[in-house]
């Protein structure tokens, strides 16, 4: 065990350092010795010891792209890259923190599409993307859902209520109008007088008036420590796979909504 690489099978040392080594024990079939250390020419009497020489040393062999630490695998070092260095080794980029590095992470760019609409076969990088699909009736082969069948499809794969709202009495969505009395004058706008933005054209205040953005919010976050609710589906689908407040993770949301849409699964996180 001295300072030069050695044969584990003949025992020759090799001055000239680790290729020569290599290079004897290709042409001769040798092996190296047992409990080698990833990277200094140390060898050991057991895999435990070796392990606290590397670890007591830093002498893994997986080290990390942004500071000294070296781990025993590359999960390891990439998992320290995340948390500690806000990195993705694959981009080398390094975010401002963590729940960017998450996002960048979880982006088409990373996870390719790989959620598939079960109506047109149109495919998707999150559960997010299918369900603004779906909900906002942009599926070619599905325009008879809505905001409102998709909550009444949702409902009944939930029946303990974890992230719908049980509506006593909700025959749907409120339908509003607004008309050329809706022009404010002083401020040379389309005004939705629900919160007074302005808009350049009536059909676009129209759109706005019927859009989720003024309508009863159907779902809520299944963990009482987090009282928001929502009036999408797409808004609580992106809320949990966001995991910032740590009720499931990102791909348990994934495989739970492809399992309801496709109606196969009740809902469960």
């Amino acid at each position: 065990m001295g300072n030069d690489f050695e044969c584990g099978t003949c025992h020759k040392v090799f001055e000239a350092g680790w290729r020569a080594r290599e290079n004897h024990l290709r042409s001769t079939g040798h092996h190296a010795p047992t409990f080698e250390c990833d990277t200094c020419p140390r060898y050991f009497s057991s895999d435990q010891a070796r392990f606290q020489h590397m670890e007591a040393l830093n002498h893994f062999e997986w080290k990390c792209s942004v500071c000294d630490e070296t781990w025993p695998t590359e999960n390891r070092k990439i998992e320290h890259e995340h948390e500690d260095h806000n990195y993705c080794g694959e981009c080398e980029r390094t975010f401002a923190n963590y729940n960017n590095l998450k996002m960048h992470l979880n982006s088409r760019l990373h996870r390719g599409q790989q959620i598939r609409c079960p109506f047109c076969k149109s495919c998707f990088a999150t559960a997010t993307g299918l369900t603004h699909h779906i909900e906002t009736s942009s599926c070619p082969n599905a325009a008879g859902l809505s905001r409102d069948t998709l909550y009444k499809f949702v409902r009944s794969k939930d029946p303990r209520s974890i992230i719908t709202k049980g509506l006593i009495g909700w025959h749907g969505s409120t339908q509003y109008e607004a008309t050329s009395r809706s022009y404010n004058w002083d401020r040379q706008g389309w005004e939705c007088y629900l919160c007074h933005r302005l808009f350049g054209q009536l059909q676009s205040l129209n759109q706005h008036l019927n859009s989720p953005a003024h309508q009863e919010s159907l779902y809520h976050y299944p963990k009482q420590s987090c009282q928001k609710e929502f009036t999408t589906l797409a808004g609580i689908i992106n809320h949990l796979e966001s995991e910032s407040c740590g009720c499931t993770r990102f791909e348990n949301v994934q495989c739970s909504i492809q399992g309801v849409v496709s109606g196969s699964n009740l809902i469960m996180f």
